[in-house]
């Protein structure tokens, strides 16, 4: 059995901690959405109280971290500490806003400019998706790799889509959607840039896309995502010529080698 580091240790217990008030709150969604208000504030609360516990136990355990946080609970969200956390307290909040099992917990730990640890946690699944940079990475206590597919045909390609307040980016978003879907076996649109992420690492996804239409995308969605990717064996490279760093631009692939090479071509811009 693999022996989690102790950065690691910290991240698993307020993930689990936090996964057991989302998933306790999920049980209720499905209750709510007869209601005449429906469940929208329900779920912002459930968001916030994840984050509460996510912050209490975050920094109980690391008082010298700052935090780089989705939700402004009143706490700092912002940290020029040279050591941070940052956190997505749920991600895919649609999905769990329509009772869909698609939902994690991302929690990355930054060093300067270097995210040194990163966690992704399906609490339904009880999954837990971790890498700790220059260890490799695990889901649970099993060691991840990524796909070994060479033929972008064979490829299965998770991607995220625009939504309702992005109208004027669709017509990129078309554009490469009628690249990829002709070249690949599948194009999936789940609703979590982080899981989309941890399946690349686990080699579920041969691929994952994330491209400039989503001005929303910020580094909390990601930044997790990205290390476990790479620390399982894969690639990521931003698509926007301007700026090489993929957490910089938040315009990237990430993939396995062959499939990641031959996206950048198709996609960089």
């Amino acid at each position: 059995m693999v022996m989690r580091p102790a950065l690691i240790n910290v991240m698993a217990n307020a993930a689990q901690k936090a996964g057991r008030a989302l998933v306790r709150d999920f049980g209720e969604v499905e209750h709510l959405q007869i209601s005449r208000k429906g469940p929208a504030d329900f779920v912002s609360a459930a968001d916030l109280k994840s984050q509460k516990i996510l912050r209490e136990e975050l920094s109980k355990a690391r008082p010298s971290f700052g935090f780089y946080m989705e939700e402004d609970d009143g706490g700092p969200n912002f940290s020029t500490q040279e050591e941070r956390w940052i956190v997505d307290p749920l991600d895919g909040t649609t999905n769990f806003l329509h009772s869909m099992p698609h939902w994690c917990i991302s929690i990355a730990a930054m060093r300067g400019a270097e995210v040194v640890a990163g966690m992704i946690y399906d609490p339904l699944a009880d999954k837990m998706f971790w890498a700790e940079k220059g260890i490799g990475a695990y889901c649970n206590n099993k060691r991840m790799r990524v796909a070994t597919r060479q033929n972008l045909a064979d490829s299965l390609v998770g991607i995220c889509l625009p939504r309702k307040g992005m109208e004027q980016t669709m017509p990129q978003a078309l554009k490469t959607l009628e690249t990829l879907l002709p070249l690949v076996a599948g194009v999936r649109s789940a609703g979590s840039a982080a899981l989309a992420l941890a399946y690349v690492a686990a080699g579920r996804y041969d691929a994952c896309v994330e491209v400039p239409w989503l001005m929303a995308l910020k580094l909390y969605d990601v930044a997790a995502g990205v290390l476990l990717v790479k620390e399982a064996g894969g690639f990521v490279s931003s698509l926007d010529t301007q700026e090489k760093d993929p957490l910089a631009s938040l315009s990237f692939v990430a993939g396995t080698g062959a499939i990641h090479d031959q996206l950048v071509r198709l996609l960089r811009v």
